[in-house]
């Protein structure tokens, strides 16, 4: 009789808890250039850290057009990387390294370079698609990448108007290789990061492109940098964040952005995939359950109430 009492209640339990994710998930980030997975950070080290999931990355871009941006990085690399020969040739072999030490921080497992060419900063998906790369050689890599690592989510960068066109033909690129693959889709989601006084919802304006139109009002799901753990709550995701910000010395107006933004918000871009909405609430619920009590770390006990005085 007892025994059949707890499986009850395990039952019970069972049900009433919220949609998590039930076995550890497997992502790919698909993005335009390094440090492009910063808008992810917290996420991607929750998953890795805090659910035991798989996440790699693909990079599309060598990143040369940083060059612009490296004269802090002069000194420490000792090469002239402000000069555009001497950059554009040294650079994409310093950011690969760079992006290694900031996929350590977050867990990646696996990083994966297309080395198309970055060649200026436009707004124009169309130009970047069209002139940029390689035509007929980054979506067949993309979709092979997804065919072969069985991912269950993509994470990718939310295209507003006034988002990099290599950013937003990244994105284009990964719903491509989503929509031409056959069987079990991943759930692609395209994120941005917000300010927690100042949350924005993601602009559609700058999705309705004829490579995809697309109507339908998001559902928003968020990972919040800012939950408190550890010792008297002194941790936060935000250090992660820092740290892998960190670790792209280069790009040093990058590093501007060290605890600039709160929350990393996503939206489901490919409402193809098979119960899309259901499977990243479930994933955002099982991170949000474990965000404040990361693997390996117990919660902090609370104080001893002080005996009654008589």
């Amino acid at each position: 009789m007892k025994k059949l009492i707890v499986l009850v209640l395990l039952l019970m339990t069972a049900l009433a808890a919220p949609l998590v994710a039930q076995t550890p998930p497997r992502a790919l980030i698909v993005v335009a250039h390094p440090d492009d997975e910063s808008c992810f950070a917290a996420t991607v080290y929750q998953i890795t850290h805090n659910l035991g999931g798989i996440v790699d990355q693909l990079v599309i871009t060598n990143g040369e057009g940083g060059y612009r941006y490296s004269l802090l990085a002069e000194d420490l690399y000792g090469v002239a990387l402000t000069d555009e020969k001497t950059g554009r040739a040294a650079l994409p072999e310093i950011r690969k390294r760079e992006l290694l030490d900031a996929g350590r921080i977050l867990g990646i497992a696996n990083h994966y370079f297309l080395d198309q060419r970055d060649v200026r900063y436009t707004q124009d998906v169309d130009e970047v698609l069209d002139t940029h790369w390689q035509k007929g050689v980054v979506e067949p890599e993309v979709r092979r990448r997804l065919e072969n690592g069985n991912y269950d989510f993509v994470f990718t960068l939310f295209p507003t108007p006034e988002t990099h066109g290599g950013h937003k033909a990244s994105t284009f690129t990964a719903l491509d290789a989503v929509q031409n693959m056959e069987g079990r889709r991943p759930v692609v989601l395209g994120c941005q990061d917000a300010k927690r006084d100042a949350p924005r919802q993601p602009s559609w304006t700058g999705y309705h492109s004829p490579r995809h139109p697309f109507s339908s009002l998001p559902e928003l799901y968020q990972t919040d940098r800012a939950v408190k753990f550890g010792f008297n709550d002194g941790l936060s995701y935000q250090i992660i964040v820092n740290w892998m910000v960190a670790a792209h010395k280069s790009q040093g107006a990058f590093q501007a952005g060290v605890s600039g933004y709160d929350l990393e918000q996503f939206v489901v871009l490919e409402a193809g995939a098979e119960r899309a909405r259901e499977r990243a609430r479930g994933l955002f619920e099982a991170l949000a359950a474990r965000a404040a009590h990361p693997k390996g770390v117990a919660p902090t006990p609370a104080p001893a109430e002080a005996p009654a005085q008589h």
